[in-house]
């Protein structure tokens, strides 16, 4: 309910988007132009993969991404904590394809520290340079499905870098297809 709203965003004002799913499903859908999300037509999915989405359970596809946002659920746990594990799983899973350049942006909702604590350290240990070789940001989620006066290009957005420079280049990218950083 976070990535589709924020893939059609991005394809709206021009970027070249891929979705990735760990669910054939999704994918299928996508590539049919219909919508898994209620309050989404499928009209607009269609616009978006007739102009530049796409989607694909192909995680060696990463690499020909610019940015990588991941928006993957955080339910509680029976200590009310988030469980991190779709969060970890997606990260293991796209370390092998990810190259110099990048921005990260974690978008799941998550506790502070997440991104600086669990994702750094693993893509640290594949030998990128944070704020250097890959930007990683954190950018909580910020749906409100249902609600007709915001949508996501007008809901303000929270970005966060853990350094200057992947503040700068994370804010740089959500002002593209968000009105309030």
């Amino acid at each position: 309910y976070v990535g589709l709203p924020l893939s059609l965003r991005f394809s709206e004002v021009g970027f070249k988007v891929l979705g990735f799913d760990i669910d054939a499903e999704k994918e299928r859908k996508i590539k049919k132009g219909e919508s898994y999300i209620a309050h989404i037509p499928s009209a607009d999915i269609q616009a978006a993969t007739q102009k530049n989405f796409e989607a694909t359970t192909d995680f060696s596809r990463l690499k020909e991404a610019d940015s990588v946002i991941i928006c993957v659920p955080t339910p509680l746990n029976q200590y009310r904590e988030p469980d991190l594990s779709f969060v970890i799983n997606t990260v293991e899973a796209a370390l092998p394809y990810l190259r110099k350049g990048q921005i990260v942006s974690l978008e799941s909702t998550t506790y502070p520290g997440t991104t600086e604590e669990e994702l750094r350290p693993r893509i640290e240990k594949k030998g990128f340079k944070i704020g250097t070789d890959i930007f990683l940001v954190f950018s909580p989620e910020r749906e409100d499905p249902g609600n007709g006066k915001f949508t996501t290009k007008t809901i303000p957005t929270i970005v966060g870098g853990t350094t200057p420079a992947c503040l700068d280049a994370g804010s740089a990218l959500y002002a593209i297809a968000i009105n309030h950083i």
